[in-house]
């Protein structure tokens, strides 16, 4: 040990009391609208199957489906490679892992759809689709067949439908109630949002629901579908989605990109109308700023491509979608929407592939910054929490195993989940 150094200071000790009060009311706002990340899991994708088609089987035949698709088209790993250009050495574990998620877990989050995928109806057919959605679900929860992550979309908050949209949430969830309560998993999406008033319309909806079956309040939240060039800019220059998530009162946990609603709005002509076009790019770039910090995430949208018909023509869309898929997960887009059975190989192959090439540069980068914690450290608790945040989303889809993980860095979940979410108390690493 050197000589002790001398502190000295010149200020009073009520200069910091009164700077802290003076900050009260910006920590305070700061704490209540940049959270940060809820430290759950996000599934990787969103299905949207039309009200009146969702049955019991439903999930087991969009994997059954997407299996026969990879049989038929790309039947072993080299042909899987070959396709979509997956690096040999990736090519057998994602090849399998693919395989394996089709046949445990096909779909991560599903959307029982009652707006475009429905369309108008009599209300009378409408009130019983929703009720049979309400109980099926019930049902695929009660015997363990459900996705990790179920429910619905409703029509918009818009004049013209308003009355529909209320009623059919209201008959959807007072279903679930009584078929025993509401699931973990349950999702609502609240499509085509304009104005932020139409956010806090939906808001006082669910408050009225959670007061008459006396549940806590915010127990129902939703995301924001973002479809119209009003919701990014507001006839007042702001961005309107960063008052959309105010609005929502802390019940937002998503915001998801409407590729081709979107699209049409700020006149892009059918042809093309993608997630990569720029106006996309922009649109998802918005959401991004405004999420960031408040623990809503943001999904991409979808590809109209099918991959169906012959060989060559699966092949070209599938390649379209894990392109257009891994251009989002580089883009910190974590999720995006499936609109076909057919694209769930591409999805996960996509998935695995960016996970499981990123696997052992993350772990030594981790495990790098655990071991010079008490030193030199280069990288900064920042890039630490976006490691572990990286290992964690590729566990919890399936493209990494636990087991690996702690072998490469030396941590354990529980470690990952301390670095990735810190609000969630003191950070403890076990690791030496």
């Amino acid at each position: 040990m050197g000589q002790q150094e001398k502190v000295a200071t010149s200020l009073a000790g009520s200069v910091s009391e009164e700077i802290s009060a003076s900050l009260t009311a910006v920590d305070a706002e700061l704490a209540r609208r940049y959270p940060g990340d809820p430290g759950t899991r996000q599934p990787v994708h969103t299905v949207y199957v039309p009200g009146d088609v969702f049955g019991p089987g439903t999930l087991r035949s969009w994997g059954d489906q997407a299996l026969a698709a990879l049989d038929e088209h790309a039947p072993d790993a080299t042909s899987l490679a070959a396709v979509l250009g997956i690096p040999e050495e990736l090519a057998g574990p994602v090849h399998d892992r693919v395989r394996a998620k089709l046949e445990r877990e096909p779909v991560e989050d599903l959307r029982i759809d009652f707006e475009d995928g429905y369309g108008p109806r009599p209300d009378a057919e409408e009130d019983e689709a929703a009720a049979r959605a309400a109980r099926l679900v019930s049902e695929v929860y009660a015997n363990g067949t459900a996705a990790p992550y179920m429910g619905i979309r409703m029509k918009c908050m818009e004049a013209g439908v308003r009355d529909r949209s209320i009623r059919t949430t209201d008959v959807f969830l007072t279903g679930l109630m009584e078929a025993g309560g509401l699931p973990d998993g349950l999702v609502l999406t609240l499509p085509k949002v304009t104005y932020p008033e139409q956010v806090t319309a939906f808001v006082r909806l669910l408050e009225a629901f959670e007061k008459a079956h006396g549940l806590d309040a915010g127990r129902i939240g939703f995301e924001i579908q973002i479809e119209t060039s009003q919701s990014i800019l507001a006839a007042d220059g702001t961005a309107a989605v960063a008052r959309m998530i105010d609005a929502a009162r802390g019940r937002a946990t998503g915001l998801h990109y409407g590729t081709f609603d979107y699209s049409a709005c700020v006149g892009v002509s059918a042809a093309y109308q993608a997630s990569d076009h720029p106006a996309a790019d922009h649109a998802k770039a918005v959401m991004q700023v405004a999420a960031a910090g408040t623990g809503v995430r943001v999904s991409d949208g979808s590809t109209n491509v099918l991959p169906v018909g012959p060989t060559a023509q699966v092949h070209e869309a599938w390649r379209l979608h894990f392109g257009l898929t891994r251009r989002a997960l580089a883009r910190a887009y974590y999720q995006g929407w499936d609109m076909h059975p057919g694209h769930l190989p591409t999805r996960y192959a996509a998935v695995y592939t960016f996970y499981r090439e990123g696997l052992e540069p993350a772990a030594a980068r981790l495990a790098a910054y655990v071991a010079k914690a008490g030193g030199d450290v280069m990288d900064e608790p920042a890039t630490a929490k976006a490691l572990s945040g990286y290992l964690l989303r590729g566990i919890d889809c399936g493209a990494l195993d636990t087991a690996e993980v702690a072998r490469l860095t030396g941590l354990t979940r529980a470690d990952l989940d301390a670095f990735a979410s810190p609000r969630r108390g003191d950070l403890t690493v076990t690791a030496p």
